[in-house]
């Protein structure tokens, strides 16, 4: 098995044990992102929709770091402290992602690291280079 880490500084580094990817083959495994800064490892703001939108920027910088993008993300997992914002998340990621979209599981949690209201983790497919 080829097993390579992915780690960049343009994305909040990782806060334990674990790595913000890991790519197998063309497979890339991507770590949960809350919504801290990568500078300064804070949260954005406390609004719910600006720290979804930190979320898909720190998931961008990963994917690039791994020679993907975010389009390629096959499957995404969202935990939410609050179902009731999940109207919210599915318009702004609407403006991440275009057709086709990822397969997807939007889950309600008791709590997030660190007060977190939003999470997300998931699989990208690099596309092939043959």
């Amino acid at each position: 098995m080829n097993k390579a880490i992915i780690s960049t500084d343009k994305a909040p580094a990782a806060i334990g044990t674990y790595n913000q990817a890991v790519k197998v083959g063309t497979a890339v495994y991507l770590s949960g992102q809350i919504p801290l800064v990568p500078e300064t490892m804070e949260f954005i703001s406390e609004d719910f929709a600006e720290q979804t939108h930190q979320v898909f920027k720190n998931l961008i910088a990963v994917c690039e770091e791994a020679g993907g993008e975010l389009q390629d993300m096959v499957k995404v997992n969202i935990f939410l402290t609050d179902l009731g914002n999940f109207a919210t998340v599915n318009e702004i990621m609407a403006q991440y992602f275009r057709k086709p979209y990822p397969a997807r599981a939007a889950i309600g949690v008791k709590e997030l690291p660190k007060g977190a209201q939003i999470e997300i983790d998931g699989i990208m497919e690099l596309p092939s280079t043959n």
